[in-house]
């Protein structure tokens, strides 16, 4: 979460509020139909202290994708699953992904201002060393002679 409270009377996607009749009604479905889902793991609903099942916005909006996907698709409920499946992963490594690309954004900028307090450090009162450039200019030496002094 964000870090804040969440009021307990909020409802959100996930809130478990409809009961199965209510849910068959919103998703077009029979109840039967949204039992045997449950059954086979396609839309796995909360339960209550007496076991009976309460469906969410969410899960109404996945019925409705089964359904669709299985009649209009004529995918069968295998295969819908393994979708289900792959699509789940799918956004858990993309909530992952977010999070590293948070996580890599928040040290850049540590690393910068690091670098920062590092060259304000620097003392001002010293010459920067600046390389001296190589030529290919060749000098020959040569010493003086010295001539033999007469005796």
């Amino acid at each position: 979460m964000d870090g804040r409270r969440r009021n307990p009377y909020e409802l959100t996607q996930e809130t478990p509020v409809y009961v199965i009749s209510v849910a068959a009604q919103l998703s077009g479905l029979h109840p039967q139909t949204l039992r045997q889902y449950d059954r086979l793991g396609l839309v796995s609903p909360d339960r209550t202290a007496g076991r009976g099942r309460r469906y969410s916005a969410r899960d109404i909006e996945l019925l409705r994708t089964v359904q669709q996907l299985s009649q209009d698709e004529g995918i069968n409920l295998a295969g819908i699953k393994r979708i289900i499946e792959l699509e789940n992963q799918v956004a858990a490594l993309q909530a992952r992904a977010a999070e590293l690309e948070a996580a890599l954004d928040g040290a850049a900028a540590a690393m910068q201002q690091r670098e920062a307090a590092v060259h304000a450090s620097y003392r001002r009162d010293l010459v920067p060393y600046q390389e001296v450039q190589q030529t290919s200019a060749l000098v020959v030496w040569r010493p003086k002679r010295q001539h033999p002094t007469p005796d």
